[in-house]
């Protein structure tokens, strides 16, 4: 019995911590106290000046209405507008390299779209030179005197 006793207690002294993992765990433990008595604080805090100052913003609510629209709206035109000329700055800023002839970025597949217009702007016009003819032929078979 004496035995078991000994082989235990070395067991707990080989696995006990040491001073600095104690200071460690105590640290912790001090810190994690403090932070959740903060936490309370500022929730009931919170919940005081809800219980104080919810009447106040009911009754001066058609006031803070309008005026939290205005400034949504005002907020929202703003942003917007600084959206819409960033993105016109970029445009022009990727025209002036095109055409200043550096080649930014997409610069490939714009040629590459114009030559395929271009092409097909051909293809229509011979198309309509070869029908023209057969079409004013048969404009002046339904309308003779035209």
């Amino acid at each position: 019995m004496a035995d078991r006793f000994q082989a235990l207690s070395r067991r707990l002294q080989d696995h006990a911590p040491n001073s600095t993992q104690v200071v460690g765990f105590l640290t912790l433990l001090v810190s994690g106290a403090i932070l959740l008595l903060l936490t309370g604080v500022t929730i009931t805090g919170i919940v005081l000046g809800l219980i104080f100052l919810a009447p106040i913003l009911l009754l001066t609510s058609p006031i803070w209405v309008p005026i939290a629209f205005v400034l949504f709206v005002l907020v929202a035109g703003f942003l917007s507008t600084c959206g819409v000329g960033v993105a016109v700055l970029a445009g022009a800023t990727w025209m002036y390299k095109y055409f200043s002839g550096r080649h930014p970025v997409g610069s490939d597949r714009v040629d590459y779209a114009r030559s395929r217009i271009a092409d097909t702007a051909s293809h229509v016009k011979d198309y309509a030179r070869e029908y023209g003819g057969y079409l004013q032929s048969r404009v002046k078979d339904a309308a003779p005197g035209a």
